[in-house]
């Protein structure tokens, strides 16, 4: 019996040879570009999918959240983890003491007020963090533009007790907004640029930079490949998303993870309606199509409207055949807040169901 007919809708489904395929794949490009992978564990969440990476040669895992390293910790599978994002406040400051005792850390700063609260809670612990300075390579987000600004910042952190100034980071996820592929790899090579130029610039101050490290899905095949880029970081690779149709051309085949979900209604014979909602699909819009996410089996219908439990589809008359009961597959615009509302995968292995894997690090916001 197939997985269709077996699992009750919405549900999220992971074709586990794609995976396979995805992670090896990525981890094939980074060996052969000589840097270390240490993928974005905010897509898949899963303990499962984290050992597939590790196992496939990756350095360690990288993180945004304290829970969802937390989390990973606790399932055995966080040898190594880079806190991409500033830690702040005593409470969490706690727990970033407590996860050094169970592995390696390392945390972004990009300001001197973060540096010196790291500081001065490791010092006061008899304890030592490695530190990433964040990089604004043009996502206008968090991190200090390239050059003179991180140099400065450099100098002071390089100096704090509790720290050990591991190298710089960066986010160039703005270049996944850019229009087509030839921008797409313009931004991120320029990224990629600016970082190394950064690097170089610390050195020549005496300042030891280990680590420069990147991190895009849509970049990862452009920014790597800058010489002096020591680290990627991407994310979304492991599934892929309706966002990466328009960007290397990538067909259906491709994606990992579909949502499964069941016609409920065909209230007139240009309108349907599914059962999931923005509580499944996110509210997420994509680039590469109109509407609210692909749907596979019928291509040319659009998902025009969400809301919590109803998707409302517009159909040209080639998807009009769609019935009620129904069972349609639906790639999300973006995978990672869509994985982030479910409490499980279910994995199909030739079109049966081999597995379910838990969301452990599902909510994990703190």
């Amino acid at each position: 019996m197939g997985y269709r007919d077996v699992l009750d809708t919405p549900s999220l489904v992971v074709d586990e040879a794609v995976l396979r395929r995805n992670i090896d794949e990525m981890a094939a490009f980074a060996r052969e570009h000589g840097v270390g992978l240490r993928p974005h564990t905010k897509t898949h969440k899963t303990a499962e999918i984290s050992r597939m990476q590790l196992d496939a040669g990756a350095v360690g895992l990288t993180c945004a959240k304290l829970g969802e390293a937390e989390a990973l910790a606790d399932a055995g599978v966080l040898p190594d983890v880079l806190l991409a994002y500033e830690i702040v406040g005593p409470i969490k400051l706690r727990r970033l003491l407590a996860l050094m005792e169970r592995t390696r850390v390392a945390v972004a700063a990009d300001g001197l007020e973060n540096a010196e609260i790291l500081s001065n809670a490791c010092r006061d612990a008899g304890k030592v963090v490695d530190v990433v300075i964040e990089v604004n390579t043009g996502l206008e987000r968090a991190g200090l533009l390239p050059g003179e600004q991180v140099l400065r910042l450099a100098r002071e952190v390089a100096q704090m007790p509790g720290i050990h100034l591991r190298g710089i980071m960066t986010h160039e996820g703005h270049a996944g907004a850019a229009a087509d592929s030839e921008a797409v790899q313009a931004a991120a090579l320029k990224a990629g640029a600016d970082m190394v130029s950064t690097a170089e610039l610390l050195r020549k101050e005496g300042i030891p930079v280990e680590t420069v490290s990147v991190g895009s899905t849509p970049a990862a095949w452009y920014t790597p490949t800058v010489k002096g880029v020591t680290e990627m970081r991407p994310g979304t690779y492991v599934f892929d998303d309706n966002s990466s149709f328009r960007l290397d051309g990538q067909d259906v085949d491709g994606v990992a993870l579909r949502i499964l979900t069941t016609v409920i209604s065909r209230p007139a014979p240009d309108r349907a309606v599914i059962d999931a909602g923005s509580k499944t699909l996110a509210m997420d819009s994509s680039r590469g199509r109109q509407g609210h996410g692909y749907v596979v089996q019928y291509p040319d219908a659009v998902i025009a409207r969400l809301s919590e439990e109803h998707g409302v589809l517009v159909l040209p008359p080639s998807a009009q055949g769609m019935r009620v009961g129904e069972k349609i597959e639906v790639i999300p615009n973006h995978v990672c807040p869509t994985v982030n509302l479910q409490d499980q995968l279910f994995v199909v292995r030739d079109g049966e169901l081999v597995d379910t894997w838990d969301v452990i690090a599902r909510g994990k916001v703190r």
